[in-house]
């Protein structure tokens, strides 16, 4: 994590289900223990999140879930939609102005 408000966190290794892992953000760090297996370079949730919440990786809004995440899963394409390069959201927000 680079930023405290993420929730998810990149796996920097193959993560174990059932393993404990220490994520190091700035000067805090927090402990989960992981549900599932995460293969490197893939996202765990931090905190719980529910459907429908901003993903927040290294600051910035990715992806919206789109189901219940507890913490300590895989966060990826089955339970997240991807906000980053959708020409769809970007004609809506010129149209309406946000």
């Amino acid at each position: 994590m680079l930023r405290e408000n993420d929730n998810v966190a990149t796996a920097l290794r193959d993560l174990a289900a059932g393993e404990e892992i220490v994520v190091g953000v700035q000067e805090h760090s927090l402990r989960v223990r992981v549900v599932q297996p995460i293969l490197f370079g893939h996202k765990v949730t931090v905190i719980d999140i529910g459907q429908g919440d901003n993903i927040l990786k290294y600051g910035e809004v990715i992806g919206r879930a789109t189901q219940a995440i507890p913490k300590g899963c895989h966060a990826h394409v089955h339970n997240i939609d991807s906000l980053r390069g959708r020409g769809d959201l970007a004609a809506v927000e010129k149209t309406h102005g946000v």
